[in-house]
């Protein structure tokens, strides 16, 4: 039996969009010889829904969405297999389940509900869904199916030191005797995540015996962003079928006569561009936008933010302002306008010397007898904030935030200055990252000018000003944070594994904590990391205090 697993980029709650992609890719596998395609996880209502699934009328469009898709595939030769939202049972609980229907010819033949529901870092699926109670496994043209949801498959005791789970429905499915294992995920990107999600799903096919296929959603949904890298492997764990990272794609496979395939090269590196790049577009166009703006200031961020924009969306529909201020250097302005030329990027210079000078005079008597602080600093970033803004409205045109990560961890950013905007594209890159990333987009030719590269990091904002001046040195700060924010790691553990002195360690921590009120202030970050700054990690504001 040949089967297609079909990646589509669903857009949460545009249904008809959504049925449209099921039936064209539906279309598409059955000219290919497909008797089955697999789409991904809640691919007709789009993952994840959040609180739409408390509305009734959200789960009854779901319920009537799922007749829409039966009527329309009546007539096709392969079956359809995608997941959706439905409404739970009213005794439950909740408000829905997290289904799959198998249709076929018209006809449901089987609906089956997600049984384990995760409750960690960014999902939330116990707060909505009902678990399901036992599976069973279905038969389509004599060949026994055993269908999980992306987490039901997720509890193997055999692959993961610590089970979060007391049940493996996937080891209750296996009792049933199935020929093949069919998964449907939505199971969001982050650095290493391919090459986990393989192993994994390999080490079940050798446990089980039995080909194991896997459909992933691709796409941004706000923070989120899914790689898709939907797979199919033999019952010796073997890659018989791979689909693309990071764009929509359509698989075709007979689990049982195909030979195994190279496995793919990943690289972090080129996977943080391509996955940035797949959810500021995303996120720009399922938003209702067409043009972004960004803020070059001449450094490595503003410039890395630019690159990716102009990837996502196209160099007509990036708009790049440079807004030099008295301590801006004349390479900074001259940097930004080779990095546009670069891109092919609209380059604006709207000098904010004026604008600086009369804040200063307004202020001047309310300031008088005060020495000049980081007051003077964040009303340059403010100004920034302020123009940007103004272009926004009148271009229409959404504002992506250039601060990385390792500067929203510690505060050196400046609430409603350089923090503005709708998308913190880079948010979840610490600094050294981005150098990385830029060395990757040069590998061919020169994008990122070699004087952004390697100029000394610096906001500008008084004279010979030098990130360090503030914070330790990057390739020792970006350490300790991926250490204390990432893995939870303590003082202790992070100044004895690294060799930095504890004192240091200690006030990098402080810093982190005390600008938790900056972070839940700012724009959604695109999740690149295992735990980035946003809906996956969830801290009080005030707090006394390191726990």
């Amino acid at each position: 039996m040949k089967i297609a697993l079909a990646q589509i980029d669903p857009t949460v709650g545009d249904f008809t969009g959504n049925l449209e992609k099921i039936v064209v890719a539906g279309r598409r596998a059955a000219a290919q010889g497909a008797r089955l395609t697999v789409f991904s996880e809640l691919a007709i209502c789009g993952y994840p829904p959040a609180d739409l699934l408390e509305k009734p009328s959200f789960l009854a469009r779901c319920r009537t969405s799922v007749c829409e898709l039966a009527a329309a595939t009546r007539e096709f030769p392969t079956a359809v297999l995608a997941g959706v939202a439905l409404p739970a049972a009213d005794n439950s609980g909740k408000p829905a389940v997290n289904a799959a229907v198998l249709l076929d010819r018209g006809s449901v033949l089987l609906e089956q509900h997600k049984r384990l529901l995760p409750f960690y870092d960014v999902f939330d699926e116990q707060r909505y869904f009902a678990p399901s109670g036992p599976q069973r496994v279905v038969e389509l043209d004599g060949l026994r199916l055993a269908i999980t949801i992306c987490e039901d498959a997720w509890n193997d005791k055999n692959f993961w030191p610590r089970r979060l789970y007391t049940v493996d429905p996937v080891e209750e499915l296996m009792r049933q005797s199935p020929a093949l294992h069919l998964n449907l995920s939505s199971s969001p990107f982050w650095h290493s995540k391919r090459a986990l999600r393989r192993e994994m799903l390999a080490a079940i096919a050798c446990r089980d015996r039995i080909p194991v296929l896997m459909c992933n959603q691709v796409g941004g949904n706000d923070s989120l962003i899914f790689d898709g890298s939907s797979l199919a492997l033999d019952a010796r764990g073997n890659l018989i079928a791979q689909a693309a990272s990071f764009a929509e794609d359509l698989v075709v496979v007979d689990p049982f006569a195909a030979s195994p395939i190279p496995g793919p090269q990943d690289d972090d590196t080129s996977a943080a561009y391509y996955a940035l790049v797949l959810g500021t577009r995303d996120y720009v166009r399922k938003c209702g936008f067409r043009r972004v703006l960004v803020g070059l200031s001449g450094g490595i961020d503003s410039a890395l933010v630019a690159a990716i924009a102009a990837d996502a969306l196209g160099p007509e529909n990036v708009i790049a302002v440079g807004m030099p201020s008295p301590y801006s250097s004349a390479g900074s302005v001259d940097d930004s306008r080779r990095l546009a030329a670069n891109l092919g990027i609209r380059f604006e210079v709207i000098p904010i010397n004026n604008l600086f000078a009369e804040y200063m005079r307004a202020l001047e008597p309310v300031f008088a007898g005060a020495a000049p602080d980081i007051t003077e600093e964040n009303i340059q970033s403010r100004i920034r904030g302020n123009l940007l803004m103004a272009l926004s409205n009148k271009l229409c045109a959404l504002v992506l935030t250039t601060g990385n990560k390792s500067e929203m961890a510690v505060g050196y950013c400046t609430l409603y200055g350089d923090m503005v905007g709708a998308l913190a594209v880079i948010g979840d890159l610490v600094k050294t990252r981005v150098y990385a990333v830029c060395r990757w987009l040069n590998r061919d030719r020169e994008v990122i000018p070699e004087a952004i590269l390697h100029k000394p990091p610096s906001a500008e904002l008084r004279p010979g000003q030098k990130d360090t001046d503030s914070l330790p040195p990057y390739e020792v700060l970006d350490p300790v944070l991926e250490a204390y924010v990432e893995r939870y790691e303590t003082p202790e553990q992070i100044a004895a594994s690294t060799g930095f002195p504890r004192e240091m360690v200690q006030q990098v921590v402080h810093l982190v904590e005390r600008s938790e009120y900056k972070r839940q202030q700012a724009a959604p970050v695109l999740k690149v990391t295992s735990k980035s700054f946003g809906m996956g990690r969830r801290f009080p504001i005030a707090v006394k205090g390191q726990v």
